[in-house]
């Protein structure tokens, strides 16, 4: 059964009284930052915490009780952190949902959580509520971040509304709240956190205040590496319990100061505008970077790149000897610094020039690409974790950081792996369990009380912890074979020409794969080699692309054994989207739903004559 909180070392009793304590000592300096009319404007602690206990005012008066599950559907927002702090210093809990969501998956939600009160970013959310408005008859009021105009349907209110920011709090509201705020249980629920749904309907993960104030404080123990002089940026959805614990409680925790991106399309621009230290990702982001300073390289003149690569390879040989073996560097680290100064301030400049380090989690990043990030000077810390385990289980540090695994456990988290190479995990950090779905919730534990990641991993001799794939998703030919697909989707990734790979292979004689392709490279061979198209979607049909590629997956397939090497492919005119259905909104492949929709390009692999080369 789920483990319990007793006995955990917590610095605070709950995220309520985290954030008045830090008010109280970090009262004027900037704690969130937010874009408005193309330029930032900074909230201080203590005008948030203020905002924070203005909003739990406006939900009592709007009805809300103690122990009420409260949702917030919205993008990343600073109304969206005043919104979830406000809705725990009430007394209840905060339910979020991706602001990428269809009006029919927040009613499942909604009503799964039995939500009457739903805080949503402004007309786009509320319309789509509108649009399911005969599923939600329990809801009785939104809240807009924004003002908006039109016909409501369902009742709405503005933030500001709601908060009567034109009120201040007297003493006693003031004080009232604050006593509540102390009488909130280290084992009360914090927040409902409904997983993102690849098999099925999504579960509701209950989890504590004892589950997030743990996590986030033995994670800062872990990483000894977050100060209140840093600032992250913030893109990934709060929605996402990686970006909740390790981009948002762990500054706020520390002091620190958070800005948000207007949105992901501007995450480039807004780190030239911020420079932040700090910033929590998932692979993609690197694997853009990676590919993005190779291309410019590419493009630069012989001596130019020349100069890259041996910067580079001095750079290998300063992080192996310097980070991954403890040694002392000598006459490599003068070398190093030189090329650091010649070529690798240069990059950095373009993300600011600040970066100190990014948290990398949500799916496995390759390791080339981490080496790469280090040897550039904007050291990546892999992790790993789930919903379920508030999330971090293990994270690699500056201090103590091997390429290819997800670190070593966080202080409080215990591991082990049971007979078949499932990891286990043990203590405070796991949930309570899974809202209203107690069969679920037995079934995730052994007996003996262990949650069952659903990863299959290796531990090695010094306790890093490699993962190996997902226990349902490892692919189990026709021959018996049994597969991971990730390892070889990062390497076919690591081509020039390709931008994803998807493996598939389950029950069938040999691996087929879909890949989209790098359009920039593409294209500039479609100009070198005077290749005649009209869009995309001919051009990955053009014969000579079609060789190309097939030159490529030749390539990756000398370096697997037979039973590894992709039999055929198909090349799709673009990318795996969320929008497509193919992506969660943390970038992870939905491999049910990819297959659904390119089933026709994959089972044409499987024709004795028919499909792609």
């Amino acid at each position: 059964m789920p483990n319990t909180p007793g006995g955990m070392n917590c610095p605070y009793q709950s995220m309520p009284q985290m954030l008045r304590r830090t008010a109280e000592q970090y009262a004027d300096r900037p704690a969130l930052s937010y874009k408005r009319s193309g330029s930032y404007i900074t909230l201080n602690y203590q005008q948030f915490y203020l905002r924070v206990l203005m909003t739990a005012r406006g939900l009592r008066k709007a009805g809300m009780l103690w122990g009420n599950n409260v949702a917030i559907f919205s993008e990343n927002r600073v109304g969206w952190a005043i919104a979830d702090f406000g809705i725990q210093a009430a007394g209840g809990a905060s339910v979020p949902i991706y602001a990428t969501n269809t009006g029919a998956q927040a009613a499942y939600i909604i009503n799964h959580c039995a939500a009457k009160i739903v805080f949503v970013s402004g007309r786009q959310q509320y319309e789509k509520l509108l649009g399911v408005r005969d599923q939600l008859p329990q809801v009785k009021l939104v809240v807009s971040f924004e003002r908006f105009l039109g016909d409501f349907k369902l009742p709405v209110y503005t933030l500001n509304q709601l908060s009567e920011v034109s009120h201040p709090l007297t003493d006693a509201e003031k004080k009232q709240i604050e006593e509540d705020v102390e009488q909130i249980p280290a084992d009360g629920l914090s927040t409902i956190i409904y997983t993102s749904g690849t098999t099925g309907d999504p579960k509701g993960v209950m989890l504590s205040q004892a589950n997030l104030i743990g996590n986030a404080a033995n994670g800062l123990k872990h990483l000894d590496a977050v100060s209140r002089n840093d600032t992250f940026l913030s893109f990934l959805p709060l929605s996402h319990v990686l970006e909740r614990t390790a981009g948002y409680h762990c500054p706020l925790m520390r002091g620190g100061h958070i800005a948000f991106a207007e949105n992901i399309n501007t995450v480039l621009d807004n780190i030239a505008e911020i420079k932040p230290t700090v910033m929590v990702s998932v692979p993609r982001l690197f694997e853009k970077i990676h590919s993005r300073i190779y291309e410019s390289v590419h493009q630069g003149s012989a001596f130019k790149r020349n100069l890259f690569h041996r910067a580079v390879k001095i750079g290998h040989e300063y992080v192996q000897k310097h980070y991954i073996n403890h040694q002392p560097v000598g006459l490599l680290g003068l070398r190093y610094r030189f090329y650091n100064k010649l070529v690798f301030s240069k990059i950095r400049q373009h993300f600011g020039g600040n970066i100190r380090y990014f948290i990398s989690g949500g799916a496995p990043l390759d390791k080339a690409i981490n080496e790469f990030m280090w040897i550039i000077g904007m050291p990546v810390f892999e992790g790993y974790g789930l919903t379920e385990t508030s999330p971090v289980i293990s994270v690699n540090s500056l201090k103590e950081n091997r390429f290819g695994s997800v670190g070593r456990p966080i202080p409080q988290s215990h591991v082990m792996l049971d007979s078949s190479d499932e990891l286990l995990v043990k203590g405070p950090l796991v949930m309570q369990g899974y809202y209203r779905d107690e069969q679920q919730t037995g079934e995730s534990f052994t007996a003996d009380g262990w949650f069952k990641t659903g990863d299959i991993a290796h531990i090695d001799d010094d306790g890093y912890i490699f993962i190996v794939d997902r226990k349902k998703e490892i692919i189990i030919t026709a021959g018996g074979k049994n597969i991971p697909p990730q390892p070889l989707e990062n390497a076919l990734k690591l081509d020039k020409y390709i931008s994803q790979a998807f493996v598939y292979g389950d029950a069938k004689p040999y691996l087929v794969a879909l890949l989209t392709p790098n359009l920039e490279r593409l294209i500039e061979l479609a100009q070198r080699e005077k290749l005649n198209y009209l869009a995309v979607d001919e051009l990955v049909t053009n014969r000579r692309v079609l060789e190309l590629f097939k030159e490529r997956v030749d390539l990756f397939n000398q370096t697997q054994p037979s039973y590894q090497t992709i039999k055929k492919f198909a090349l799709l005119p673009r990318e795996f989207s969320i929008e497509g259905g193919e992506l969660t909104p943390t970038m992870k492949q939905k491999r049910k739903e990819i297959y659904a929709i390119h089933k026709d390009h994959i089972e044409r692999l499987y024709l004795a004559n028919g499909g792609e080369q």
